[in-house]
Formats: C-alpha cells, structure tokens, sequence
C-alpha cells in the first residue's frame, strides 16, 4: 500500500505536465479555425478571375507574405469538396517576379543623352589639340611658272617654259685645270692620275675597219677599188694604219698606197696623227711621203679625215674628206661624202696640177644586215679641176666621170 501511494504521488507531476501540454495544442488548432474557417460547401462560389490592374512596380517593393500554415499538419482539416476550386489566397495580388526591375516606374522615352563635350563653350582657337588643316605656305603665290620637268633648256625657254641654265661664272674657268691640285701636291696629284689611266683607261683595243670595197661601173670601164683602216692601242696612244687604191678589171693597178701611224688623242672624238706614206705606181716611181694629219668626229656627227703629205722630192700636197650617216631606219642608213684633193705645185709625173686638183662626191645606201657587215650601193661622181684636167685632157680622157658603184663595208 505505501509503495502504491509512493508511486502515484510520484507520477501526479508528470500527468499534470502532460495535461497541461495537451490543452495548448488544442488552444493554439483553435485559435486557426477562428482565423480561417473551413469554406461550406452551400456557399463557396467561385469568384470571377479580378482584371489586373495596371500598378507599376515599386522598386521598394516588399517581398511576398510568408504562408501562414507553413509547417502545419492540415489533414484534420475540412476541406472544400474537388470538384469545387480552391480560393487561390494570392487572388487581386500582383505576382510580378521577385525580383523587381530598378527602372519601374521611371520615363524611358526619351533618346539617349549626347556625352557632354567637356570643352563645349570654351574657346579652343589657340590650342593646338585642334585639328585644324595647316595652311598652305604657298598660298597668293604665282606657281604658274613653276615646272615639274627637268632644269634643261628647250627652244620656248622664254616664255613659260623650263628655267634657262646659266653658263659657269668666269671664275670657274681660272682655277687650274685639276681642281685638286688646291688641296693637294700637284706633283702628288699628277702621279696619281697617272697611274689612275694606267689601271681604267689604258685599255689595249685593236680594230679593223673596210670602209668601203667596191665595184664600179660607168662609161664603159668596170673598176675596183678600196679604203680600209684599222688601229691597234689604248685610248690616248695608238698605232694606226690606212691603205687605199684603184685599178681596172683587166688586171691594170692605178694607183696604191699605204700609211702608217702614230695616233694620240688630243681632244675628245679628236686624234693627231704622224707617220709615213707609201704610194704604189705600177707606171711611175714609188713615192714617199711623210705625213701629219687630224681625224675625228666634227659637230653634228660629220667624220673628218685631213692630212699633208710631204714626198721625199719635196713636192707638197693635201687631202680632205668628210662623209655623214643619215639613218633612215634602224637598218637602213643613206651616207653622203665629198673629198678633195690639192697640190702645192705642179707635178707632171704625176698629172696633176697646182691649185684645188680634184673633187669626188658620193651617194651610197647601205643596209646593215649587222652592225659589223652592211652591202650598199650607189652613185660616184668625179671631177679633175685646173692644170689637173688638162693632163687628163692630153691624154683623151675626160676629167669627170660618174659611176654606179656595189660594195661592201664592214668591221671586226
């Protein structure tokens, strides 16, 4: 009996606790029917969907209220039946997403604003971050004159034309011929150019030059005759030699002879010559000659030949001839020539007179079928003037002839 009466004394606590606990939860359940009693099923009408209505949004929205039956059990719960649709407790609320656009609400129409210049209002003329065009340095200037083709003269030099060269002042020309030699030793200066020619311009060379080996035809005889000379040297200093003759074709030799030479330039395009003369006469003497001549190239391209001759018997005579390439075409070339002859005196032996003794002139068209071998033909034409006729005369023959003439000249 006593341990019966412990026991329930010591259990009355635990029972009381226990009771007291019960009758919370059934307070706390009651108090949320209060709040949300069940809908009846003789009442509950469905609502119309409610129109949205247009709220902008608040970009201090609050965020949306917390479920209040979050994490309670329901079940017990009188619920409407299914086939009656549940009132959605989120009706008339706006359900826009969460998260809130920072622009609701704000006017959006209009375009953009420009970057304001920082420098709009501020007067920039005189700073050079302006990008300004740089001004002309020739502009008001008169460039009409002005010529972008080379400074060399024309023929309408005067007038709007290119600038006219101006010769070298006096002064240029008295200085020594050697600009040089007012800096440095001129005997120094000497030597060196010396061996300079040595090394670049004392080039050995050696030519030969057919100039002309042809037939000629006219007046009933058919002759023959050439002119070929060659050079063999440097620049400066050369050998050279020339021969020249005529005959007839039945074997009868007029007249030859040959020359040889000490050649030296003494001017551009320009040789002086000294030598010997050897003349061939196959119905006379052999004369000798001693020779000093000059041969080059005369302005406009004229090739120039004269020389004296001085025989051994002392008769003195001379001999010019100038000749001219007019080219036609590259291959074509047409070449006018003219030479005359004088004596000092009379020389019977010879027939030839005193004075202005004879003068030649031809015509001749050559095609070069190379630079080194060109046939021509053409037309020469032969006078004998003064006492010189007269010896012609004397012996029936006519002192002036013309004749068609077929040749060769050539080069190696």
């Amino acid at each position: 009996m006593s341990r019966a009466l412990f026991a329930a004394v010591a259990v009355l606590p635990l029972m009381l606790a226990a009771g007291s606990a019960v009758a919370q939860s059934h307070e706390g359940h009651a108090g949320h029917r209060s709040q949300a009693a069940p809908a009846r099923p003789s009442q509950a009408r469905p609502r119309p969907a409610a129109k949205p209505r247009a709220v902008a949004p608040r970009s201090s929205a609050p965020a949306a209220a917390a479920d209040l039956h979050a994490g309670h059990d329901m079940s017990g719960t009188q619920t409407a039946p299914a086939t009656t649709p549940a009132v959605d407790p989120h009706a008339d609320h706006n359900m826009a997403p969460a998260q809130a656009d920072p622009h609701a609400g704000h006017a959006m129409n209009a375009a953009p604003v420009a970057v304001v210049d920082p420098h709009a209002g501020h007067n920039m003329s005189g700073t050079s971050a302006v990008q300004t065009p740089a001004a002309d340095p020739h502009t008001g200037h008169d460039m009409s004159t002005m010529a972008d083709a080379p400074n060399t003269p024309t023929s309408v030099d005067a007038v709007g034309g290119r600038m006219v060269e101006m010769p070298p002042p006096v002064a240029a020309r008295a200085a020594p011929s050697h600009a040089a030699d007012l800096l440095f030793d001129p005997a120094v200066m000497a030597a060196s150019r010396k061996q300079l020619l040595v090394e670049n311009g004392d080039v050995r060379t050696t030519a030969v030059m057919i100039d002309a080996l042809e037939a000629g035809f006219g007046d009933g005889e058919k002759s023959y005759s050439w002119n070929a000379q060659g050079w063999t040297g440097g620049d400066i200093n050369r050998f050279w030699w020339k021969t020249e003759g005529e005959g007839a074709f039945d074997g009868k030799l007029h007249d030859a002879e040959v020359q040889a030479l000490y050649s030296r330039a003494v001017a551009p395009f320009w040789d002086l010559q000294a030598g010997v003369r050897q003349d061939f006469r196959p119905d006379g003497d052999d004369t000798t000659h001693l020779t000093v001549g000059v041969q080059g190239v005369a302005p406009y391209w004229f090739e120039v030949n004269a020389a004296a001759f001085l025989s051994t018997d002392g008769d003195l005579t001379a001999r010019a001839e100038a000749e001219y390439d007019q080219r036609i075409t590259q291959k074509w070339i047409l070449q006018p020539a003219i030479e005359i002859a004088l004596s000092a005196s009379d020389l019977p032996e010879q027939e030839i007179g005193a004075g202005l003794t004879s003068v030649s002139a031809g015509l001749r068209l050559r095609y070069e079928i190379r630079k080194e071998l060109a046939p021509y033909v053409g037309v020469e034409w032969k006078r004998s003037l003064g006492d010189t006729a007269d010896y012609v005369r004397a012996r029936d023959a006519d002192p002036e002839a013309v004749s068609f003439v077929v040749g060769v000249k050539a080069w190696f």
